[in-house]
């Protein structure tokens, strides 16, 4: 079956970086667009960033742009994403996933980014 395993997260200070990891399995990589998605408390789950099948396009959602890297290894089948300069209201679950049609959520990796 269709599953995601996000990794990577944790507690920062402001300004600091982390990279989170996602390892995806049950289907066919590189034939899916992926993205990392993330849910703040009390707010709506959010697209930050995108990334194409062969990984030659990105898109970032505006709060992260020029801060936020999304890249991927079709061979390892593995996601990821290098937040750097974090700020305070980066602070949520964050959750890879297919780009479109989003399905079968993983547990998310939370990010706190607090001083």
């Amino acid at each position: 079956q269709v599953q995601f395993v996000e990794s990577g997260g944790g507690l920062v200070q402001p300004g600091e970086s982390l990279r989170l990891s996602c390892v995806a399995s049950g289907f066919i990589f590189n034939n899916y667009e992926m993205a990392w998605y993330r849910q703040a408390p009390g707010k709506e789950r959010e697209l930050v960033a995108d990334i194409s099948k062969s990984g030659e396009w990105r898109n970032y959602g505006v709060p992260v742009r020029g801060r936020f890297t999304i890249s991927r290894d079709n061979v390892k089948n593995m996601a990821f994403l290098q937040m750097n300069n974090l700020k305070s209201e980066d602070t949520a679950v964050y959750y890879c996933n297919w780009r479109h049609s989003a399905t079968s959520w993983g547990q998310g990796t939370q990010v706190t980014v607090s001083a």
